[in-house]
């Protein structure tokens, strides 16, 4: 009886962590993504469109489709600076890769040249 009771709670227990690590790992995937995209857009001969689907691409190829579908680009200005802003809105894991939509979002910034 204790070794079913203490076995169920290390199950569950476990089952926590290795979600936890998995949405940090999405979340940190989508973050560089976001971040490279918008550097990558800064180039000297790249543009927003350019940088929206370099996020989307490296997206898709880290993980799946379903979290590059909403990739935004915008021109704002982040401390002082003029730069480039892209946005990524994706589902938050909750069961394995599976759960709510655009429960999650992030942003990279580059700076553009003058």
């Amino acid at each position: 009886m204790d070794f079913v009771l203490v076995g169920s709670l290390l199950t569950v227990f476990f089952l926590a962590i290795i979600q936890l690590t998995l949405v940090l790992h999405v979340r940190n995937t989508l973050i560089d993504a976001a971040a490279s995209g918008a550097r990558y857009g800064t180039l000297a001969d790249r543009d927003a469109a350019d940088a929206r689907d370099r996020t989307g691409s490296l997206i898709q190829t880290a993980l799946n489709a379903g979290f590059a579908e909403q990739v935004s680009t915008s021109e704002v200005t982040y401390q002082g600076l003029r730069t480039l802003e892209v946005t990524v809105r994706a589902p938050m894991p909750v069961i394995g890769l599976i759960g709510p939509r655009d429960m999650l979002e992030v942003k990279g910034h580059a700076a553009m040249q003058p």
